[in-house]
């Protein structure tokens, strides 16, 4: 199995060029042969509140049929970020797109202060992917700050979690230590996709990586830069490539 972590450098709203940039590397992932590809935080807007609502995607949001086709003709799982609104809400989350042409939303459960102006936290929306004989669960930024995410993937079985952050560079070995610890005491392979440039007026600080379920870092990206970390299980050994663009 190999999954990619795409670092990103997202253009401020706008959301037609993120999707290109997005397409670009869902292309790469599978040339390398990829069976998931997971993007940092809202990805497709860059990270934003007071445009969210502006800016929000609907569950069966026409932007995301060019996602849906790269998913169902690679047969890659799309795990991708945006404000989505759902009725009267808004929240703060990500599509997971997979290649039967089904769509699966992940909301954020545990918000940044000040994110709560803007977003509605929410337990409903948390699916789990499967591929092959993985059991995947997400995670959002913030989420990774609070240890009863990851415990309770961990009570739902899952064997791989996979967060998608906004993480400054001040903000970044905190983010690394907690995932590695997570890694350790839940045995869970950890998969983590951080943007590689400014996002919202601020510096983000990169270094994408992949844990072991033993919690041993296998390998990690540079602080700034787009591209792609890649990682392949072979007989319960993970190796890893790392391409930037």
């Amino acid at each position: 199995m190999i999954l990619a972590a795409s670092q990103t450098k997202p253009k401020r709203r706008d959301i037609d060029a993120n999707l290109l940039d997005h397409y670009q590397l869902i292309k790469l992932a599978v040339a390398n042969g990829a069976q998931l590809i997971v993007f940092p935080e809202l990805s497709i807007t860059g990270y934003e509140r007071e445009d969210a609502s502006r800016l929000a995607f609907t569950e069966n949001d026409s932007r995301l049929d060019g996602l849906k086709k790269m998913a169902s003709e690679n047969s890659i799982t799309i795990i991708a970020g945006a404000p989505i609104q759902i009725e009267s809400n808004l929240f703060l989350g990500e599509f997971c797109i997979a290649p039967e042409n089904t769509v699966s939303i992940y909301t954020k459960q545990f918000l940044h202060t000040g994110e709560e102006i803007h977003y509605q936290p929410s337990f409903d929306y948390n699916p789990m992917l499967e591929i092959k004989d993985e059991r995947i669960s997400c995670a959002i930024c913030a989420d990774i700050d609070n240890p009863k995410h990851a415990e309770n993937a961990s009570k739902r079985n899952s064997s791989t979690y996979i967060a998608s952050i906004f993480f400054s560079p001040n903000g970044i070995p905190q983010a690394h230590e907690s995932l590695q610890h997570y890694a350790s005491k839940y045995q869970m392979n950890v998969l983590m996709a951080n943007f590689g440039g400014d996002s919202y007026g601020y510096p983000s600080g990169g270094r994408s990586a992949f844990w072991n379920n033993k919690g041993e870092l296998i390998a990690e990206m540079e602080s700034s830069g787009a591209g792609l970390l890649l990682v392949e299980n072979q007989n319960t050994e993970w190796t890893s490539k790392t391409i930037n663009i």
